[in-house]
């Protein structure tokens, strides 16, 4: 897992649109990375309608990127059923998961198996972790983001 005030590892992603996301590209903005199991399932639907409910209320210079191991189809169908106006990225992969370390082994009822581990990371302006919130629970899990970026 990283830890604050280590550099972003890097990240190239396509979002819902097909178009290329370069973390490189947002330095100077506050970037809230949060990773989520899988699209159009209950509680990342929560979750990520909870950061459409509040996008308005968060600092200008924020850019908000959710990201989990669905295709870019996917990830598409999931911004549109649910009107969702950030970028969503497509991990299929899921090597960008491994590189901030949560793509981890799960067990659910007795079954293993490896999944993402929902987790946020607020990205500072130059580049490097500020914070990270790990063990995310869904529900308004936006509103804690906010209060964090407006305190810190």
């Amino acid at each position: 897992m990283l830890e604050i005030g280590q550099p972003a590892p890097a990240l190239v992603l396509k979002d819902q649109n097909d178009t290329t996301i370069d973390l490189q590209q947002l330095k100077g903005k506050t970037v809230v990375l949060f990773f989520y199991p899988r699209a159009d399932t209950p509680g990342c639907t929560r979750e990520a309608c909870s950061f459409r409910d509040t996008l308005e209320a968060f600092p200008e210079n924020t850019v908000i990127l959710g990201i989990s191991p669905d295709t870019v189809t996917d990830q598409g169908k999931f911004a549109s059923k649910f009107d969702l106006p950030y970028q969503l990225l497509a991990d299929e992969n899921h090597a960008i998961a491994e590189s901030y370390g949560v793509w981890v082994e799960k067990n659910n009822y007795g079954k293993k198996y490896m999944g993402v581990d929902r987790t946020t990371f607020i990205i500072a302006p130059d580049g490097t972790i500020k914070h990270i919130f790990k063990k995310v629970k869904p529900d308004d899990h936006a509103r804690q983001v906010l209060n964090y970026l407006q305190n810190n």
